[in-house]
């Protein structure tokens, strides 16, 4: 193939890569907002897309933020693969922290008093991968479904969270919003202006072409 890598990445590679990429978080952010600027589309359509993809990148959706990313620009009339490069905001770094708050926020929101410490949070996942794993095996084998690990995590920690990163995801995605549209614009009339300039430049040496031509024949 021609685009194969030499050499394979190893899975620690690409898990060191999924939590620090190679060139730095800079180099990353840089090549993301570069190719948002470059897309051949309305401005407002790509800030669009951006809102959605940084939106349902902050929702807990592990394995469907692609999906989501693309329904929601879809709905909003926003550019699709804009919306794709706006779930990049999240990462294995700064998630924690935000999963954190939102969990915090939503159980404010709803009136939950489960305290909600690190061994909480660690059991509830616990529990529910026990209760995920067993149902799995129960579909092949005599043994009942557990569900109640799964229902706790649920009202505990997924509810919370989704509910919770909803203000703080709409806020912080509306800003990205406005941020993207005086960026793709700055950007699409300076390369107008380029392509104008270099058509002008173009025709002048065209011109100038056909000018000399006479001459050299009279020279003859």
């Amino acid at each position: 193939m021609v685009f194969k890598r030499r050499k394979p990445k190893s899975w620690g590679l690409w898990l060191r890569e999924m939590v620090y990429p190679t060139g730095g978080f800079r180099r990353a952010v840089t090549y993301v907002v570069h190719r948002m600027r470059r897309l051949p589309d309305k401005p407002h359509r790509i800030a669009r897309g951006v809102f959605a993809g940084c939106l349902i990148g902050f929702l807990p959706l592990p394995g469907l933020q692609f999906v989501g990313a693309a329904v929601l620009a879809w709905l909003m009339r926003g550019n699709i693969f804009a919306a794709l490069l706006g779930t990049f905001n999240s990462n294995p770094v700064t998630t924690p922290f935000f999963a954190m708050g939102a969990i915090a926020l939503g159980h404010w929101m709803l009136d939950i008093h489960t305290p909600l410490t690190p061994e909480m949070i660690g059991d509830a996942f616990a529990q529910a991968g026990i209760d995920l794993w067993h149902n799995v095996i129960a579909l092949f084998t005599p043994e009942r479904m557990h569900w109640q690990g799964l229902m706790q995590f649920w009202s505990d920690i997924y509810v919370p969270y989704f509910i919770g990163a909803l203000i703080p995801g709409t806020v912080l995605s509306a800003g990205f919003y406005y941020l993207t549209i005086p960026i793709v614009r700055a950007y699409q009339h300076t390369r107008a202006a380029k392509a104008k300039e270099r058509g002008e430049r173009r025709r002048h040496l065209r011109k100038t072409a056909q000018q000399t031509k006479p001459h050299k024949a009279e020279g003859e």
